[in-house]
Order: C-alpha cells, then sequence, then structure tokens
C-alpha cells in the first residue's frame, strides 16, 4: 500500500498553483460551455465566452451557479458527458424542494478518492490506521466519499455508516479505531451512549474525530476533545462541488481548512449584491470546480459564510471555519441570529447537554423563538443570549435525552409559525 507522502503541489511556490488553476480553469469553462447548454446560455446571456478568461481575475466576468440551476434542470440537464460515461449518481434529500442530482464519471471518482485520502492525511491518519465511518451511505456522498479515500490511504475501514447507536459503541469498543468520521452531532450522541453503557468516552481507542457535513463552532469542538479526548479536526464538502474532501483542517495546525485549490477554485463574494470580497473580508463561499468532468460547476454559490485566509501547513489557501450559512439566518425582530450563535452560548454553560431545538412561533405579529435545552441553566442562556445576541427568548428546560438524537446532520430549527404567515 502506498505511504501518500505530502505531494509537491500541497508546498509548490503559489506561482506555480496559479499558472496550473488557470490552466485548468480554462478548461471547465470550455467545457461547460460546450457540453452543458444551461451553461451556454447562462454566459451568453452574460456577455462572458470561455476565451474571455485570461486570469484568474476573470472569473468574476462569470455567472453564478446556483442549487436553482440544479432543479430547473433535475435529473440531469447539467452533466456535461454522456450517460454511458457516467459511473456514478449522488443526490440530496430533496426535503426543499427537487433533490440537486451530481454524476461522476471514473476520473471523477479517483479526483474524490485522492482529494479524501489527501484530506484524511492532513487530519492525522496514517496507513494502517482503522477508520470508523460513521456516516450515511448511499444517495448521500459521506460514507463513500469517506470510505474511498480511507481505502486509497491505506486505512482499513470500518463501514458502519449512520444509525444502530448502540452498535457503534460495540464496534467501537470492539475494533478499537483509532479515526472516526462522523457528524459533530451524532458523536456526541455516541459519546452519550458510551456513558450510557457504562463507557469512559475519554479512554476508547480513538483519537482523530474527521467532522463534516455541518456547521459546528469552535465551542462544540471543545466540548468533544475535553469529552473524548480526541483531536476533533474539520472537513468541508458538498455534493455539487464532489463532496467531502474540498477542504480540510490540518492536524499541524488546526488553524481553518486547507482548500485544495488545484482543483476547487474559491472565492469570497457578498451575500447580498454578489460582489467579489478580497481575501479575509467575510462573505459567501462560492465555488469553481478545475477539473471535475461529469458535472463541472462554475461559480457555485455554497450559501455557507466564511473567509479566505493565506495558507499555513500548506501552500494553498484556508477557509475560517463555517459557522453560518446566509440562507439558515433566522430573522427575529430584526436581529439576524445563526443557530451557530446560540450553540456556542449553550456550550458554555456546563449544565446544559449539547443538544438543542430552536422553536420558531409568532407571538402576534411578530417571530419568536423558544430554546429547547436539556439540563439547568435556562436563565442563564437566556440572559446570555440578551446580552450577547441581543434578542429576548424563552428558554425552556427538558429532561436530559428528550431531544432527539441526530444520526446524519442534525434538525436544529423547527417552524411552527403558520404557513404563509
Amino acid at each position: 500500500m502506498i505511504a501518500f507522502p505530502l505531494e509537491g503541489i500541497e508546498k509548490a511556490p503559489l506561482e506555480s498553483l496559479k499558472a496550473l488553476q488557470l490552466e485548468r480553469l480554462q478548461w471547465s469553462l470550455r467545457h461547460a460551455y460546450e457540453n452543458v447548454p444551461h451553461y451556454r446560455k447562462k454566459f451568453d446571456a452574460a456577455g462572458a465566452k470561455p476565451q474571455d478568461c485570461r486570469s484568474l481575475a476573470d472569473l468574476a466576468r462569470f455567472p453564478f451557479t446556483t442549487k436553482a440551476d440544479l432543479r430547473e434542470t433535475y435529473p440531469f440537464g447539467m452533466f456535461a458527458v454522456p450517460m454511458d460515461q457516467v459511473v456514478r449518481i449522488h443526490a440530496s434529500s430533496g426535503t426543499t424542494g427537487k433533490p440537486t442530482v451530481v454524476g461522476y464519471t471514473a476520473k471523477d471518482i479517483d479526483t474524490w478518492t485522492h482529494v479524501m485520502a489527501r484530506s484524511i492525511r492532513a487530519a492525522g491518519a496514517r496507513p494502517g490506521n482503522k477508520v470508523h465511518v460513521a456516516y450515511g451511505y448511499g444517495l448521500f456522498t459521506g460514507g463513500l466519499g469517506a470510505h474511498y479515500g480511507a481505502e486509497r490511504l491505506g486505512l482499513a475501514v470500518v463501514p458502519l455508516g449512520g444509525g444502530m447507536t448502540e452498535r457503534q459503541v460495540q464496534l467501537i469498543a470492539d475494533f478499537k479505531p483509532e479515526i472516526i468520521m462522523v457528524t459533530p452531532s451524532y458523536m456526541l450522541a455516541i459519546a452519550d451512549e458510551m456513558e450510557r453503557q457504562g463507557i469512559d468516552p475519554r479512554k476508547t481507542s480513538l483519537r482523530i474525530g474527521i467532522f463534516g457535513a455541518e456547521p459546528w463552532t469552535n465551542e462544540m469542538r471543545r466540548n468533544i476533545e475535553e469529552r473524548l479526548k480526541i483531536e476533533a479536526i474539520d472537513l468541508y464538502g458538498l455534493s455539487e462541488v464532489i463532496g467531502p474532501g474540498v477542504a480540510q483542517e490540518c492536524l499541524e495546525t488546526k488553524d481553518g481548512l486547507t482548500i485544495w485549490e488545484d482543483h476547487f477554485y474559491p472565492e469570497v463574494v457578498d451575500p447580498a449584491s454578489g460582489a467579489p470580497l478580497r481575501d479575509g473580508e467575510k462573505g459567501e463561499l462560492v465555488f469553481t470546480s478545475l477539473t471535475k468532468e461529469a458535472l463541472p460547476v462554475i461559480r457555485y454559490r455554497t450559501r455557507d459564510l466564511t473567509r479566505l485566509l493565506p495558507g499555513t501547513a500548506r501552500t494553498m489557501r484556508r477557509m475560517e471555519k463555517i459557522t453560518g450559512r446566509s440562507d439558515d439566518m433566522l430573522i427575529i425582530r430584526g436581529v439576524n441570529v445563526f443557530p451557530s450563535q446560540i450553540e456556542e452560548l449553550i456550550l458554555k454553560q456546563p449544565s446544559l447537554s449539547p443538544h438543542y431545538v430552536l422553536e420558531l412561533s409568532k407571538d402576534g405579529p411578530l417571530d419568536h423563538l423558544t430554546v429547547l435545552v436539556e439540563g439547568k441553566g435556562g436563565e442563564a442562556l437566556r440572559h446570555d443570549i440578551k446580552s450577547y445576541i441581543g434578542i429576548t427568548v424563552d428558554v425552556k428546560e427538558v429532561p436530559i435525552s428528550s431531544i432527539e438524537r441526530s444520526i446524519g446532520k442534525a434538525k436544529r430549527v423547527v417552524d411552527k409559525r403558520p404557513k404563509g404567515a
């Protein structure tokens, strides 16, 4: 099995990386324009042709792609290759409309496997380790993305998937994996089950957790690391861009996620105007694929909020940890509120469990927020939310374990407002 050492491109001079990016960007624009009628129509409407891209800055001349584009062309209208070249199809759950469908050629699968292996190595895993994969398998990209990457790196994979929490704990105890890959909220549910079974979460074989698929705060990182005595490392991806493996936090620095810029070109734009922002300014993350064949994406608006930072452990730029999205923002009596802000305050209260639900309702004509928490300390939390966020909320204390444990992405917000309100 290969040792998978640090690749040359990870430490390449910035000029070499930018030259490679421009070459690949020009190819990707041509590929999308020539093979996807939807892209050709959008480029023509914007007055932008692939040959107009003579520098990386010229990418800003091209139109954005959104989830609506993928839904409008459902299921395969954004594919840039014939179906006989597509070897894999994944899709989102479609809970907010038609699912977004993504396809992969054999080369795309190889690229995805490679960036995932690179990610898992950057998180501190090494050939010979065992990895417990508790991401969901199937149409969701998490499980298979983690699985293929871990095998490429030379890890022994325990492909359990989500759910069956009692069995998760049993196999961790029996198989003694060093690495776990799972959503951070489900990691906490696994820790709860360990304690229920009389197992000390700090004394398992686990030493590294690679967590992704949902925003999570640094406060939650500290909670997980203290509770399980592991290194909690951030993984980022989304199916429209490739799946997990777009960016990865490096164990040696843990200072943001290194974006694998040789395959995915990042921008940050103003969420309202779409205007490009300079590195270091916070806004909405946008990605352009540089090497994807089946489903190229040009300036895809992720809705994730972050900022771009210079490289540290690698040449490639970092992105700040994602803790919110422009489309999960709540507006409560004129105040912009992200669930991650409230989560951070909950995790600072030692008498509260990290599990919570935000219930939206109507108080006359105004929106009202109720925070359901497990344990004691609700009044202190209500005070902190008023002090730090600036809104008055109700905090309802409920018994431990009464809030449903997520086996995948946690559902934090329940909207009880009348339809159309």
